[in-house]
């Protein structure tokens, strides 16, 4: 007889037979799972109810939680016992309708040996559709086998016969016609120039400063030192910790300075000091907030840093104020000026410093490169990623509602007088915090995304147009998504609504203006050439002109 304690593995249940497996993936963050509990029982009773059209049936794979009163998978660990119960080779769905923080199951999607399938509602009230780019996005990396599937509700022929599809075969084939490989390009001057930034690079290498990393369950969002070196790229991993700390050198007078040349801009602050904190936007959230971009380029400084990405999340949310502000100031040439600690030079005079919010690694390399390419041929370099939020119809156009959490440049909006600071929502930022908000101005955008597929780095890259909107119209879709976060409504030239959401493999997208389509096509040309030469496999999405 042994004398080792050998452990049992429980035996996984077998699958029912056409019988579909579903998970709620949510959030890490209790608030937001409680408020955005009634949203997902409805988006999971349409999608039911189109599986059960199609003759089969629906199994939830976990309950409802009667201490917490929803019923997201809300943290890892739960993900794991969740998974034990589920036949591992059963269809299985992952139904978004909110954010969600991947890493709560990419481990039992790893192991699954079933088709799997994420779905999200087409809708902009909470960010499904972001949820559902950034799990697919994790699982191209991870290169792992899914199909998606979005709709309004479930009911629309185009959904319904995807659904059917997948049912049947294990797996959904979209249209991705409107992506091409990069063809050998022309000798040109926009080529030659982003050779050399990129030899540039190679020879004299960059920094990314990132205040800790993975923020939110963004495996997607993650670059790996070996692969991201080769580029000329090196990460300087700093804690948030040291963030806090440095704001607490940073004096009342220093901070008031930054406050006081915003509002001199004719920035807008929509302060209530009287009202309820959890509500309302306060100066001295705001003064916090103020102290944070004075810490951080001076942070930015001591490290030599070329890029800048705080985490903000889980930690520093619950310490200070949102640091979405402080990025969107970061990310534009004009900005308020910021000392070195002995006040005997202005840190990054006349620069902008390039910020990957929430340090999304794909957003810092993508960042970088535009900031590089922009300045060299005499553009504004203000870059910024959104949120691929939601979208609708507009005439013959498809019109995109991109945004991120709280703050671009301002000159994507047109400058400070054009832009207002609002409190970002409490049950995403308890300790509130002002946005740097506004509507983007109309005018010619390259839009791209850094990303890793099969195990290498690869960028998709494309045109649009940032379009102007009836006031009506644009806070329609403020109203329906998150009204105090800055918005963009982008056309894709040659991409449209479905197109987008089968490629796009990461929940952010990366804009820059260029002052007309003849001047972007050639930026996107010298930035499709960098890229390329620090070993990043380029794809041209729509209508490109290289």
């Amino acid at each position: 007889m042994s004398t080792y304690l050998f452990p049992e593995v429980a035996a996984r249940p077998q699958a029912e037979p056409k019988t579909v497996y579903v998970v709620a993936n949510g959030d890490l963050r209790l608030t937001t799972n409680v408020k955005t509990w009634p949203k997902q029982q409805e988006v999971e009773a349409q999608f039911g109810a189109a599986v059960e059209a199609q003759g089969w049936k629906v199994k939830r794979a976990h309950g409802v939680n009667p201490k917490t009163g929803h019923g997201f998978i809300d943290h890892q660990k739960y993900g794991m016992e969740v998974f034990k119960n589920i036949p591992v080779d059963a269809p299985l769905v992952v139904v978004e309708s909110v954010w969600q923080y991947s890493h709560h199951l990419l481990h039992g999607l790893r192991d699954h040996q079933g088709p799997i399938l994420v779905v999200a509602n087409f809708a902009g009230d909470f960010p499904g559709l972001v949820g559902l780019l950034n799990l697919t996005g994790s699982l191209t990396k991870m290169g792992k086998p899914h199909s998606a599937l979005w709709s309004k509700d479930f009911t629309d022929q185009w959904a319904r016969e995807k659904l059917a599809e997948w049912l049947q075969t294990g797996q959904i084939v979209h249209d991705q016609s409107h992506v091409r490989d990069l063809p050998a390009l022309p000798d040109s001057e926009e080529k030659r120039l982003g050779e050399a930034l990129a030899a540039q690079l190679k020879a004299d290498k960059a920094i990314i400063m990132m205040f800790d990393e993975y923020c939110m369950g963004m495996y997607n969002a993650l670059i790996d030192d070996e692969m991201l070196n080769p580029t000329g790229l090196y990460k300087e991993r700093v804690s948030q910790s040291a963030l806090v700390a440095e704001m607490n050198k940073v004096t009342d007078d220093e901070a008031q300075a930054v406050r006081a040349w915003l509002d001199a801009k004719g920035m807008k602050f929509f302060i209530d000091n009287d009202g309820d904190e959890k509500e309302c936007l306060t100066d001295a959230q705001v003064h916090q907030q103020m102290k944070m971009y004075v810490a951080a380029v001076r942070m930015a400084d001591d490290f030599g840093a070329d890029v800048v990405g705080i985490q903000y999340q889980q930690g520093l949310k619950d310490m200070v104020p949102a640091s979405d502000l402080v990025e969107g100031l970061l990310n534009n040439v004009d900005r308020p000026p910021v000392a070195s600690r002995e006040g005997d030079r202005v840190l990054y005079e006349g620069q902008a410093i390039p910020c990957a919010n929430e340090v999304d690694q794909g957003v810092a390399v993508d960042a970088y490169v535009t900031n590089r390419v922009w300045l060299a041929m005499g553009l504004d370099p203000a870059t910024t990623l959104h949120d691929v939020r939601w979208g609708d119809d507009w005439g013959d156009d498809f019109v995109w509602v991109l945004e991120i959490s709280g703050s671009v440049p301002a000159s994507h909006l047109g400058g400070y007088d054009k832009a207002y600071s609002m409190r970002q929502s409490y049950y995403f930022f308890p300790l509130g915090g002002g946005t740097l908000s506004g509507v983007s101005k109309p005018g010619e955008i390259v839009w791209s995304r850094v990303f890793i597929m099969d195990g290498k780095l690869h960028a998709d890259l494309g045109r649009g147009s940032c379009v102007e909107m009836p006031p009506e119209e644009v806070q329609r879709r403020l109203d329906a998504t998150n009204p105090e976060w800055p918005i963009m409504n982008a056309v894709l030239h040659g991409v449209d609504r479905d197109h987008l959401m089968a490629r796009h493999k990461a929940n952010h997208l990366n804009v820059a203006y260029a002052p007309d389509a003849e001047t972007a096509d050639k930026a996107l040309v010298a930035k499709a050439a960098m890229f390329t030469a620090m070993g990043i496999e380029v794809h041209l999405c729509g209508d490109v002109n290289v």
